[in-house]
């Protein structure tokens, strides 16, 4: 039975009176926003593409823009019709699932409903996703062999690593790591062990017989010393100094 008294349907009919009026305007109105002109129809345009494709464009997005606002608008009205109606019938107010008053305060907020809140339709997040993502993916998606644990290869996202070390007309702005603070530093991955796995494969090197141990003194090689990863056995010459 529907617990609403004659005061609040009053109240929530002027405001879904308010509603039509005010989106019957905006339907009206609604050639006011370029729906049925065009700038071809211009005088002195004599092409509506040699010299302007952009502009085409933009017109095109405008007036899918305005097309989709006006229709939602229309959907609006609509619901907002047969919610009076509703009103007018006596049966105002009421779930159409349940048959349950819907409260006074959500009737406020969208007077034209005809659902609670329990049987509010499509109250879950979608999971359709669009076809196109059987085919597409993130940069590197197809050939990236980073999420393979099997994995450690040449891949896509490694090629793409050397040809980008050579320069790209990307700023720091658009960098994966928001603290850059050299172009350096701004490449995929910049920090990626590039051809070794480990850091001390990097600096650790032997002659092609596999003897004659020697240290490259690189990037990698620093880090590893004043990281303390180990013992200072690469540096003889520092266990010499502390132990005189």
């Amino acid at each position: 039975m529907n617990s609403l008294s004659q005061d609040q349907i009053k109240d929530l009919e002027k405001l879904l009176l308010e509603e039509k009026t005010n989106l019957e305007k905006r339907i009206d109105q609604s050639n006011h926003f370029g729906l049925e002109s065009s700038y071809r129809e211009s005088p002195g345009e004599l092409s509506s593409y040699d010299n302007h494709p952009a502009d085409t464009g933009t017109e095109l997005f405008e007036q899918g823009k305005d097309l989709a606002l006006n229709e939602n608008a229309e959907n609006h009205l609509r619901e907002v019709t047969e919610a009076l109606d509703r009103i007018q019938k006596n049966n105002y107010g009421s779930c159409v699932e349940c048959g349950k008053t819907i409260p006074y305060e959500r009737l406020l907020v969208v007077p034209e409903t005809h659902f609670c809140i329990a049987h509010v339709p499509e109250r879950d997040i979608s999971e359709y996703r669009p076809v196109e993502e059987k085919i597409m993916s993130h940069p590197f998606g197809r050939t990236s062999l980073d999420e393979r644990s099997d994995q450690n290869q040449f891949d896509g996202e490694d090629a793409w690593q050397i040809v980008e070390s050579w320069g790209n007309s990307d700023s720091p702005a658009m960098s994966e790591d928001r603290e850059v603070h050299n172009y350096n530093e701004m490449f995929i991955e910049a920090d990626e062990n590039d051809g070794y796995v480990e850091d001390f494969e990097s600096f650790i090197a032997t002659d092609i017989y596999g003897k004659e141990v020697s240290i490259v003194r690189n990037k990698a090689y620093r880090n590893y010393m004043a990281n303390q990863e180990g013992e200072p056995l690469l540096e003889p010459e520092l266990l010499d100094n502390e132990n005189n």
